[in-house]
């Protein structure tokens, strides 16, 4: 019997997030207005608005840094000119988390970067820092009601016999799509004033809403949470790049359907983020927990990559992002995907969206099938 697929709980998600959204974007009234914000950050922003507090700029948190840290080097070499080489190592291990919060120079350096646009979404800066379980934006946010592709994939396949479609299944190739991403902070400043633990969760849906034939289903929704261990850095780089942070993790990502449909895999993920005044760059390598043997898609990392790096350039309301992947194999191994996004204003509370992605993956029921994709709709929240 055909049923009618029903939305999920993303709809109440999304609109809980563009509704914070909407609250960052248009200056407060009154104060009374910013205490009506239920999201911790966001309320923080109105009042910031409200008083028009002016924040240092990023560069001048850098310099101050950068200063703090030569000062304490200079003040190390002097105190330590008669140590020996056994005492200078134990002295080094006991002060590696080591913070005085009322050393001065202390603060300058653990506030390196605040501001910049990845301080701004993992609270990097010691002063930027919002506490523990407060829902936070991650990845893209959006609805695109037009998701077009050239090619649809009636038989997945996969080298497990299992996981191979035998009976084609009847697809249109424009379908809708929507995402939903959010994190939270569990644990914070876990070695000395550095290193949060950050828990994240990303849902993306392909609807074949327009398919009335096959009762409109949901033709595929991939889900991925993950923890991240965040540490902040603040080493500069040529060309007026920084480096702002490193992290460490476990990613699982599937599809949650039964044989022959099934797709998942579980990975350990390096996030290494730099940002240079409105670019953002963060590359990702990770390794595949396992060989893959007793997983559903033993070639995955073939098709889905080995690592993949986003780059993105904020101007005005304008966010453009390009994605690209890769297997990191040669000859038949080697396999890739682009994807580039375009969010611009159209609406205080949202901005128009373009997704554009061509290559291998776009979701996980068709990792190893190659295919172009366009899509149309809005972005309730974007990486910056």
């Amino acid at each position: 019997m055909k049923t009618t697929s029903r939305p999920t709980l993303a709809v109440s998600l999304c609109l809980g997030l563009a509704a914070a959204g909407a609250h960052a974007q248009e200056a407060p009234a009154s104060l009374e207005a910013c205490a009506a914000i239920g999201t911790d950050s966001a309320r923080l922003a109105c009042y910031d608005a409200y008083a028009n507090r002016q924040a240092p700029s990023v560069a001048e948190a850098d310099a101050a840094a950068e200063a703090a840290a030569r000062l304490t080097e200079e003040t190390a070499a002097v105190e330590e000119s008669n140590a020996t080489r056994r005492e200078r190592a134990r002295q080094a291990i006991d002060s590696m988390f080591a913070y005085d919060s009322s050393d001065p120079r202390a603060e300058a350096i653990a506030n390196v970067g605040q501001g910049s646009l990845l301080d701004t979404r993992w609270e990097l800066a010691a002063g930027s820092k919002l506490g523990l379980f407060n829902l936070r934006a991650y990845k893209p946010v959006y609805l695109l009601p037009a998701f077009w592709t050239s090619s649809t994939n009636p038989t997945p396949q996969s080298p497990n016999p299992d996981n191979t479609v035998t009976d084609p299944q009847e697809l249109d190739s424009l379908e809708a799509k929507f995402q939903i991403s959010f994190k939270t902070k569990a644990l914070e400043n876990i070695f000395g004033n550095n290193g949060d633990l950050w828990l994240g969760y990303t849902q993306s849906s392909r609807w074949q809403v327009y398919n009335g034939d096959q009762s409109r289903p949901f033709r595929e929704t991939n889900y991925e949470p993950e923890a991240l261990l965040v540490f902040r850095n603040g080493y500069g780089l040529p060309g007026g790049w920084r480096g702002r942070m490193a992290a460490v993790g476990i990613n699982h990502q599937s599809n949650g359907r039964g044989d022959p449909l099934s797709r998942s895999w579980n990975r350990l993920m390096f996030n290494f983020g730099f940002d240079r005044e409105d670019w953002a760059l963060v590359v990702r390598p990770w390794v595949r927990i396992s060989d893959g043997s007793d997983d559903d898609n033993p070639d995955m990392e073939d098709y889905m990559g080995r690592g993949d790096l986003t780059l993105t350039h904020v101007r005005g309301g304008h966010r453009y992002t390009l994605m690209a992947r890769h297997s990191l194999r040669g000859g038949d191994r080697s396999h890739g995907a682009l994807q580039f996004d375009w969010g611009f204003p159209i609406h205080r509370a949202f901005r128009g969206h373009v997704q554009v992605f061509n290559g291998y993956g776009e979701s996980m029921i068709d990792y190893n099938h190659r295919a172009t994709y366009i899509g149309l709709g809005i972005s309730l929240q974007d990486w910056f």
